[in-house]
């Protein structure tokens, strides 16, 4: 069950401006991930749902969250279908994103009162998602549907819709400064955040450094 409620996910998301991603079949080296994201003062983390006993995973990683990290504010990513949702939402996921949108996934978060983030790459996406309720759009994948004058086109006649970018989010001052001058509400940031190098290194130090500082830029940008 989720232990957040949609409204303070929703919120969170917006005021923090990043959701990091990433997936890793190691459950200790997930909750050092999950204790670095922490540390460097993010309030969410999406673990993906892409490898042979993903839930369980994700089980153990909950677990662990709601008892070390009670902050932290843990979805999981790449659902398909209404089913995994629901066995994930078991589990403790506060939100739930996927790849494309899906009706039935969108049902039960709504019934579930579950914040639900599907990937859209076009307008009539972006306009089905919120008619099922969603409240912010996961354009995806950001770098190839058409970057941030994509952002820009959708928002000139709708500009109540909240887009969250991700895959190929450029953390730099330049690439951020791209997306949120575009008019994104947040950006997902995955492995130019949670790079291979500081997992090869056991190096979390670095990536509590860098997300804090990746934060820190959002902040800066949107002032």
């Amino acid at each position: 069950m989720a232990k957040f409620t949609r409204l303070e996910v929703l919120n969170t998301i917006v005021d923090s401006g990043l959701v990091p991603i990433f997936y890793n079949a190691d459950v200790e080296v997930a909750k050092k991930v999950a204790w670095a994201i922490s540390t460097g003062g993010s309030r969410l983390l999406e673990f993906t749902n892409r490898g042979d006993f993903a839930p369980d995973v994700f089980k153990e990683l909950s677990r662990y969250c709601q008892r070390e990290l009670p902050d932290l504010i843990l979805g999981v990513g790449s659902i398909m279908d209404a089913p995994t949702a629901a066995l994930y939402a078991a589990y403790g996921a506060n939100f739930i994103v996927g790849p494309y949108l899906n009706s039935e996934v969108a049902r039960f978060c709504n019934r579930r009162k579950i914040t639900y983030l599907p990937g859209c790459g076009t307008a009539t996406e972006i306009a089905k998602s919120e008619e099922l309720g969603v409240e912010i759009v996961k354009m995806f994948p950001g770098d190839s549907v058409g970057g941030p004058e994509f952002v820009k086109a959708i928002l000139g006649p709708c500009p109540w819709t909240r887009i969250l970018p991700t895959g190929g989010v450029d953390a730099s001052r330049a690439g951020l400064s791209a997306w949120f001058k575009a008019g994104v509400a947040a950006v997902g940031i995955g492995g130019n955040l949670i790079k291979k190098e500081y997992l090869n290194t056991s190096n979390y130090d670095a990536m509590a450094a860098t997300t804090a500082e990746i934060l820190e830029l959002i902040r800066d940008i949107r002032n």
